[in-house]
């Protein structure tokens, strides 16, 4: 972007650089902004202009054979100057830092800006520095690794073109009146950082109907959820949906397809809830497949009504989930592709636009999700705006134009922003916070996020359960061949008495065991390999809903925890086995009283009971415990007198693992608590300990598999 310029010269401080002072007061200024944190969308582009021309004049004067020794050191010195307040500004708010990146993209408003500066240093520009035009975005670049699972191959030879489209009507373009002439989307970012008119960032919502036809037989929807459906039902087709984790945003869109007809659906989520977004659909839309995208995609079912991919195999899938003919589109965790340069980001609005075009009557069902859509300044909007076609680019696409010229003002005018505001609000922004919606909620919920362990750490636990599987199927042949009896011969009483026995046996073992596969350390294993997937879901949680409590088992799961929540500059404090009283204490005044504190990294067993965590109100159990006990002593850390909002615990359980029957274990000894304890009406569970129980199960299934 650097150019030559040619300015005409004059006597004063400034002739040999007069792009100077004009720098020096735009990082006053902006400076002045960070100062009072109002650094907005407006100055957060001074900045990086600022930057930019900045460096464009070091390498002039540097390259300036004109000047002298002495003058280029002094015109060196100012830019020092102005680099430092730079530095300084960055300092106070890091996310600036990134506009400092060499291939930081320049937003049309910022090329404006440079433009402007320099005409009134007095700088000739060229012709194409003159006029200010946007790029078209480029398409983003497909993986080397492209492939097409076997199934879509079938999909396609089935039926090779999509049927035609007659219902679709181009949408008609807005005449240029009132706004020609104005740059509207850093208005826009602005009121919504004013937060003009103190209305709430909901879009009307129908009432929720008083006959629930949507959910299935055993299930009911909170009324909170049941207006957003409905709203789907009516027509509304582009949400932000915006709530805040635990008031379930998964199984409102589920519904929202449904009601929407928006199949086949496609799903892009981060790789910790992909299986849990596969369980949801099955459980409110037991009449509809999901199939999951995991590697390279060869057990994916391209026939299935939801298809399910993580943010990071999507690029390798992305020359055929456009060919499908998707009628509707989930983005969850939304503020993931906030940066439009990622590769991340090109890929999901490359899919959306696709959609959007071929979907029929061009009326696609878009759901972005997300508990946090701002998390540095907001300017996060414009990606999630981008995948909803709610903007093109650096202005308002043709729906929300017409909103905006219906208003009758300019960004000029009083009124404009709370007015500005509510239109974008009303396009599909809905947003309820857990004390809004408090007497929907139960005041203790535990939900299950089921993860996929695809690595190397995963196929390792799947080895050590086959292992220990088998072993336990030879003690039990050996046991009954000592009996002079036949496997196949025995009775299902008989057998379960034998499977007790090995699982009772093995289990005495583990527990003296100082080496050596057993229950104990699959166990281990297992919360290692969950470990990260944990982190990363308790992180957004801490950026969405603030503070957070860690729970953890074993001591290298929780460095393995805290070192991902250092790499994310998150502030932690730890709980263990081996703190002094007076450090523990420390610890959780520190938690429960800095708001600078987001985690707090537990031992399940030695922070599991008589400590106070009720500045949070939501808990990660990273590890499962023994015992239903443990569980709801440690879920009671948060849930407990003083706590003002509904407490949700998220189990993060290995799927296809024994992990997951270790969770069944215990809820059914929750159960048992609760027919025995509370009088409710629950069947009544083993006695056997969880271990056992688990070794049973283990036993059974390499029996199955073995005979």
């Amino acid at each position: 972007m650097a150019q030559t310029r040619q300015r005409s010269r004059t006597r004063s401080r400034d002739d040999d650089a007069p792009i100077i002072p004009i720098l020096a007061r735009k990082v006053r200024e902006v400076e002045q902004k960070a100062q009072k944190n109002k650094l907005g969308p407006t100055n957060r582009t001074k900045f990086q202009v600022i930057a930019l021309l900045m460096r464009e004049e070091r390498t002039r004067v540097k390259a300036d054979a004109e000047l002298s020794d002495a003058q280029r050191a002094e015109l060196l010195k100012r830019l020092d100057g102005i680099a430092q307040i730079l530095a300084k500004t960055a300092a106070r708010d890091t996310s600036l830092i990134t506009l400092l990146e060499p291939d930081a993209s320049i937003s049309t408003v910022a090329q404006r800006f440079r433009r402007d500066w320099l005409l009134e240093s007095g700088a000739e520009l060229s012709a194409d520095e003159l006029i200010i035009t946007r790029e078209p975005e480029p398409a983003p670049m497909l993986a080397e690794n492209q492939v097409v699972p076997r199934s879509v191959k079938s999909r396609q030879l089935a039926s090779p073109f999509l049927a035609p489209d007659f219902s679709r009507q181009p949408q008609a373009a807005v005449p240029a009146r009132r706004l020609a002439n104005w740059e509207l989307l850093s208005p826009l970012f602005k009121a919504f950082e004013l937060g003009s008119g103190g209305q709430s960032a909901t879009m009307p919502l129908p009432e929720a109907p008083k006959i629930d036809r949507v959910t299935p037989r055993g299930l009911e929807l909170m009324k909170h959820q049941a207006r957003f459906v409905e709203a789907a039902r009516l027509g509304h087709r582009t949400f932000l949906l915006a709530d805040e984790p635990g008031l379930g945003k998964t199984a409102q869109s589920v519904l929202a397809a449904s009601v929407a007809d928006a199949y086949p659906l496609l799903a892009v989520v981060p790789n910790v809830v992909k299986m849990n977004w596969a369980r949801e659909v099955e459980r409110w839309t037991p009449q509809r497949r999901a199939t999951v995208i995991h590697g390279d995609g060869q057990s994916v079912d391209a026939f299935a009504d939801v298809v399910v991919v993580n943010y990071d195999v999507l690029d390798r899938h992305m020359s055929w989930l456009s060919t499908l003919g998707f009628r509707g589109m989930v983005v969850d965790e939304a503020h993931f592709i906030k940066n439009l340069g990622s590769q991340r980001s090109k890929n999901v609005l490359a899919l959306a636009e696709r959609i959007r075009r071929s979907a029929p009557g061009g009326d696609p069902l878009l759901l972005a999700l997300t508990g946090t859509p701002l998390i540095n300044d907001v300017d996060d909007f414009r990606a999630i705006w981008q995948f909803l076609g709610w903007i093109d680019g650096d202005k308002p696409a043709p729906q929300l134009l017409a909103e905006l010229e219906r208003i009758g003002l300019t960004p000029a005018d009083h009124g404009f922003y709370a007015e500005a505001r509510r239109a974008v609000i009303d396009l599909g922004i809905v947003r309820r916070r857990k004390v809004d919606v408090a007497a929907d909620l139960p005041a203790k919920r535990i939900a299950d996020l089921p993860v996929e362990l695809d690595d190397e750490l995963g196929r390792s636990v799947r080895a050590a359960e086959r292992e220990l599987g088998n072993r336990l199927v030879q003690r039990f042949r050996a046991l009954v061949e000592a009996r002079d009896l036949r496997v196949g011969d025995l009775d299902e009483d008989t057998r379960d008495q034998f499977v007790r026995a090995v699982a009772s046996a093995e289990l005495e073992e583990s527990k003296q065991a100082k080496s050596g596969e057993n229950v104990f350390t699959m166990v281990r294993r297992i919360g290692q390999a969950k470990a990260g997937l944990a982190a990363d879901y308790a992180a957004q949680l801490a950026r969405s809903v603030g503070k957070v409590v860690f729970f953890a088992k074993h001591i290298d799961v929780m460095d393995q925890a805290e070192a991902a929540f250092a790499a994310r500059e998150i502030r932690t404090v730890s709980l263990r086995g081996d703190q002094t009283a007076l450090a523990r204490q420390a610890a959780i005044d520190a938690f429960n009283s800095d708001p600078e504190v987001h985690v707090a990294v537990c031992s399940l067993t030695a922070a599991g009971v008589g400590v106070n965590l009720q500045a949070a109100s939501n808990v990660v159990l990273a590890e499962l415990s023994w015992t239903s006990a443990e569980q709801t002593q440690a879920i009671d850390r948060v849930h407990r007198i003083g706590q003002d909002e509904p407490v949700t615990a998220w189990r993060i359980i290995a799927a296809h693992t024994i992990d997951a029957r270790i969770a069944e274990l215990i809820d059914q000894k929750q159960g048992l608590a609760a027919r025995a304890l509370d009088g409710q009406d629950v069947e009544p569970g083993s006695a056997d300990s969880v271990q056992l129980d688990a070794l049973q199960h283990l036993l059974r299934q390499a029996l199955d598999g073995a005979l």
